[in-house]
């Protein structure tokens, strides 16, 4: 039956194409002999070949892109006609004659580009007139197509500042409005897709929107015009862009448009514009839906910011000016608790996250990187309080079940060892201990042998009886059997690596005090044999 159905597709796209390509003939006969009546004609039944709903998106593309071709060479029709005389005006009420709204819409927006190049009317009327116009097609397929070829021949002639189509002071509004609109217009109809057809579909329907999503004709596409219109500021962006946006974002409530739309945000608009307005962006997250991926989209915010901080010294001071740390964590915890299906493993990889924001951000500031371990730890509590899922109990304790959460601690545990490279700053962060009770006996080992492998590469001297204690604390799953240890299977040559390290180790224990090294021993002696 798929194959069928594909097959059938197919015998509908090479019908389409085929009588677009019969009439685009007929047209540029009609263009060469300068018969616009006939061009109009043919240009109306070519376009018509796009009012089919027969193909996926995909497919509809293949037609969409001939019909899009053909259109470049009527509206330089359409140029060389103005230049002859004919009037741009007439010509703009002339093809709105065409019998089916469709192939209307499209002539519609082609002889529009050129009305804004003639400068005979202000960019701003054509533009608004264009896009209400677009309302009339309500199909999301078609609806989409028309309004991404809306956005492509419009993007070049916004009346922002510095273009030749600037007009009076409010310009910038005008053509923010416009992008605006059709992004609005556009997300509602991609959202629409969703609901149409049977329950039994929705699969399909997904793939569908993904493929919209991949194409050129995504409704994304319109932020990246908004991000290179010159005159948003950052005030316009704070007051008016980003606000109308996530307006859209949160309300469409669709998980695939939310994910999208709020990746988009992040990529397109410029880092300083994020930081500036963290606390409406951060808003907007607890807001979506529950089953959106918000982990990953919150992870490239901070990566990006991070990498924004790291671009110049001199915009660090931002950083603590808006409170950045305070607002990411604070955004987290809403996350979390908004999204209280959320597994494990993302409440770990948001902390992962933003441990690694704050190592780089401020990795002067321990007292941070301690706040995101103490969050963690409360936050993984409440989880497991309220879930019980991934988890055993030993002796009181709660350990970690999920392998990949395990594997996403042993990465948040080595990020202060990675970038201070000294145990000696790692042991200051007064929760690290703590963290390391949530791994079961093999994941501690294994963080225990990345501790000594962090000592031993850097070769760090632990000079003080409390160090070493606090040290010891850390990796004795090496030294002793934990509470969830298993004596039935023990690899004979792991275990001579792992008290080999531990032996290395005690070498690099030293201090030029005589009396602190003596305290240092004899603590690890009494360690050692209790």
């Amino acid at each position: 039956m798929i194959a069928d159905g594909v097959e059938d597709e197919e015998k509908w796209l090479a019908a389409g194409i085929a009588g677009l390509q019969q009439n685009a003939f007929y047209m540029h006969r009609a263009l060469d002999s300068n018969n616009l009546r006939d061009a109009l004609k043919y240009s109306a039944q070519m376009l018509s070949e796009l009012r089919t709903s027969r193909l996926s998106p995909h497919k509809y593309y293949e037609l969409y892109m001939r019909a899009f071709d053909e259109l470049r060479k009527l509206e330089m029709f359409f140029k060389e006609e103005t230049r002859r005389g004919c009037s741009i005006v007439d010509l703009y009420e002339l093809v709105q004659h065409a019998g089916n709204i469709l192939p209307r819409l499209y002539l519609l927006c082609t002889v529009g580009s050129v009305y804004i190049k003639s400068k005979e009317a202000p960019a701003k009327d054509v533009l608004k007139d264009l896009v209400e116009m677009c309302r009339g097609i309500q199909h999301p397929v078609r609806g989409l197509f028309l309004r991404s070829y809306l956005a492509q021949v419009s993007r070049d002639k916004l009346p922002d500042i510095g273009s030749e189509y600037e007009g009076d002071a409010d310009t910038v509004v005008d053509a923010v409005e416009f992008v605006l609109q059709n992004f609005t217009e556009m997300n509602k109809l991609w959202v629409r897709m969703q609901h149409q057809g049977p329950a039994r579909e929705k699969e399909k329907r997904e793939k569908e929107r993904s493929e919209l999503r991949d194409l050129v004709i995504s409704v994304g596409k319109n932020l990246h015009v908004l991000s290179q219109i010159e005159g948003i500021d950052l005030d316009m962006y704070k007051e008016t862009v980003l606000p109308r946006v996530l307006e859209q974002v949160v309300n469409c409530k669709d998980e695939i448009a939310q994910y999208y739309l709020m990746d988009c945000i992040i990529q397109v608009f410029p880092d300083e514009y994020h930081l500036q307005t963290l606390d409406v962006l951060l808003g907007a997250f607890p807001q979506l839906q529950p089953t959106v991926d918000i982990k990953t989209v919150l992870s490239r915010l901070m990566e990006r910011l991070s990498n924004y901080a790291a671009s110049s010294a001199d915009v660090l001071p931002e950083f603590l000016q808006v409170e950045a740390f305070s607002k990411l964590n604070n955004a987290i915890g809403k996350v979390i608790e908004a999204q209280p299906d959320m597994p494990i493993l993302g409440v770990i990889t948001l902390y992962s996250s933003l441990l690694t924001f704050t190592l780089h951000v401020h990795p002067d500031r321990l007292d941070y990187a301690d706040q995101v371990l103490v969050s963690y730890c409360l936050k993984l509590y409440n989880a497991y309080s309220h879930k019980g899922a991934c988890v055993k109990k030993l002796s009181g304790k709660e350990k970690l079940e999920d392998k990949k959460a395990t594997k996403q601690i042993v990465a948040l545990l080595s990020a202060p060892l990675d970038k201070y490279n000294d145990i000696v700053t790692a042991l200051k962060l007064s929760n690290y201990p703590r963290v390391m009770e949530y791994l079961d006996s093999e994941t501690n080992k294994v963080m225990a042998t990345v501790i000594i492998q962090s000592i031993m590469k850097n070769k760090t001297r632990i000079s003080t009886a409390d160090r070493v204690e606090a040290l010891f604390e850390l990796i004795k799953g090496l030294i002793k059997d934990l509470d969830d240890a298993f004596h039935d299977e023990v690899d004979e040559d792991d275990f001579k690596e792992e008290q080999n390290s531990v032996a290395r180790l005690i070498q690099l224990l030293h201090s030029d005090d005589p009396e602190e090294m003596f305290k240092v021993l004899d603590w690890v002696k009494a360690f050692l044999f209790s």
